[in-house]
């Protein structure tokens, strides 16, 4: 049953509905998340169907097909093709023995469509976006192939992660672009500078990933985390000390904040706060009960003098930041 809570939004210049919280997946894939239980994230999908988020967001990558599979099986049968929004992405290719690099030639996308139309279990994909960057292939002709699956109805938008504006414009000067996908959370705010106001000033979608980052404004995160397997956040910065002692300084006051002034935690106002500044917020989850406050988001709103202090909070406490590039996967040889 979906709720009349959840906000909505335009896909860019699209006339493509979407819910202001798009559904990540990337822990669903298992990989760099240290596994995952395919029955859980599959109940997980169709509770945020259930809960009202329309829009989720996949990529090839994520498991090496094994989040895009598990997201058609989950829609299929579970709510009718035009009431999920599939996004998915491509560009990046694996080896057997799980190394990743960038891929954007013709041939690489062409057949990445394919497969992921496949295990997605559609014939079309909502929004199409490039993964990466290929510092090996010319942008414009990236752009072309993209522009190309448009026309024959294979996808419905074209979106790009992790793009900066200029990269963006070579783009958009050979195809239509309607959403750009940066990292962006309130320790992470790079994009502030650059890649927020081109997206605005150009119509763009900003589907901001790690909206929660990582877990870590979650309020969940713990003194001594213990981190699975391949778990990335064993390789993220933020998680090692002494900073990991001063982001969770910075949670706690953030929570408190959230608190005293509108009776949420600090996992609503970090989701609130992306959609203040503009964006559709990510937001990952695995487990079914991980959604249980989505509706909270919804229904109230950041002034400009909440985002100031919570600014304050941020720069005060965290005085060493460090940002999202760790995440960034190679070029090929």
């Amino acid at each position: 049953m979906s709720s009349l809570r959840i906000e909505t939004t335009k896909l860019g210049a699209t006339d493509i509905d979407v819910s202001q919280v798009c559904l990540g997946t990337w822990a669903i894939g298992g990989w760099l998340w240290g596994g995952s239980d395919d029955s859980q994230c599959i109940a997980t999908i169709r509770a945020a169907l259930d809960q009202g988020i329309t829009f989720i967001d996949t990529a090839a990558v994520y498991g090496f097909g094994h989040s895009e599979s598990l997201v058609g099986q989950a829609w299929k049968g579970h709510v009718a093709r035009d009431k999920v929004v599939l996004a998915t992405k491509a560009g990046l290719q694996w080896s057997d023995d799980g190394k990743v690099t960038r891929n954007c030639t013709r041939e690489r996308l062409l057949q990445e469509i394919d497969d992921s139309l496949q295990r997605l279990q559609t014939d079309y994909i909502d929004l199409y976006q490039i993964h990466w960057p290929d510092p090996l292939v010319p942008i414009e002709e990236t752009a072309e192939v993209m522009a190309g699956l448009l026309a024959s109805g294979k996808i419905r938008a074209i979106g790009v992660s992790n793009y900066n504006p200029e990269q963006m414009d070579r783009f958009r000067s050979v195809a239509p672009l309607h959403s750009v996908q940066p990292p962006y959370n309130l320790f992470e705010r790079q994009i502030d500078a650059d890649v927020r106001p081109y997206a605005q000033q150009h119509g763009l979608a900003i589907l901001a990933y790690g909206a929660i980052c990582r877990g870590l404004l979650s309020g969940k995160m713990t003194a001594e985390p213990t981190f699975e397997g391949d778990d990335i956040r064993q390789y993220d910065p933020k998680f090692k000390a002494p900073r990991y002692t001063a982001y969770l300084d910075a949670v706690a006051k953030l929570d408190a904040f959230a608190q005293e002034r509108f009776q949420r935690g600090v996992l609503e106002l970090a989701v609130r706060w992306v959609i203040d500044q503009g964006a559709i917020a990510l937001w990952g989850a695995r487990h079914p009960q991980q959604l249980d406050r989505v509706q909270q988001v919804f229904g109230w709103s950041l002034s400009e003098a909440d985002r100031d202090e919570i600014a304050a909070i941020v720069n005060a406490t965290i005085t060493d930041p460090v940002g999202p590039e760790f995440m960034a996967p190679p070029a090929r040889k």
